[in-house]
């Protein structure tokens, strides 16, 4: 792929959210409506074609850990909010060679994280678990090695302990699971097409409507 092809020829290490979302959305992956702004005066334009609420973050390829940069504003509903937001992000970034990602604000209370890792002896394998703040502190998640069937990916799903999140439940609807067992097959995909990728790790994916959405995607390359 060619943003692959470049990063790995500028000899970086990461591709940036905005990129790695470019990434998963060319293998069919669902990722939010967003675009990346690199001036002030573009702003508008960008707030209108993805329409209030959005969420902004700092973007590029060096920030890994938006949130505790400071690099993210949530729930921002007009423009005026949006041109403080983009003065406080480009500031927070040090005059980095950064952007702000302008994105559409997926609303859903379940988040998963989906993700794939090169093993030395394996190859690619395909992890999934529950997602957010919950992926590091409960460590729930089954991991396959790649090519993944959709019997496997299925299997995945009910592994984790806490598969009933996927299931109806408080009033919400059950979440897609073909939609999401085609994600994590596609998400070995790429790591089987594209040797220079080591990891991806895409979380949250947010289920909004029953339907699974990339939030927030990190690729490394290696």
């Amino acid at each position: 792929m060619k943003i692959i092809e470049k990063a790995v020829k500028e000899g970086r290490s990461t591709l940036s959210e905005y990129e790695s979302k470019q990434v998963l959305a060319a293998y069919k992956i669902a990722v939010t409506k967003e675009v990346l702004v690199e001036k002030a005066a573009d702003l508008p334009k960008a707030t209108k074609k993805i329409g209030f609420p959005l969420v902004m973050k700092g973007c590029a390829a060096e920030i890994a850990h938006k949130t505790e940069k400071g690099l993210i504003r949530v729930d921002i509903r007009n423009d005026d909010e949006a041109k403080a937001a983009f003065k406080d992000i480009m500031a927070a970034m040090n005059g980095g060679k950064g952007a702000v990602l302008v994105q559409e604000m997926i609303k859903g209370q379940r988040e998963l994280v989906l993700g794939m890792t090169r093993d030395p002896q394996f190859g690619p394998c395909v992890m999934f678990g529950l997602g957010g703040i919950f992926t590091e502190i409960l460590r729930d998640v089954s991991f396959r090695k790649a090519p993944l069937e959709k019997r496997d990916a299925l299997e995945m799903m009910e592994e984790i302990k806490g598969r009933k999140i996927l299931e109806a439940v408080r009033g919400m609807e059950a979440v897609d699971k073909n939609v999401l067992a085609q994600m994590l097959i596609d998400v070995g995909r790429i790591g089987l097409e594209n040797d220079a990728v080591k990891e991806i790790d895409i979380n949250p994916v947010i289920i909004s409507k029953g339907k699974p959405v990339a939030v927030d995607a990190l690729v490394v390359l290696g």
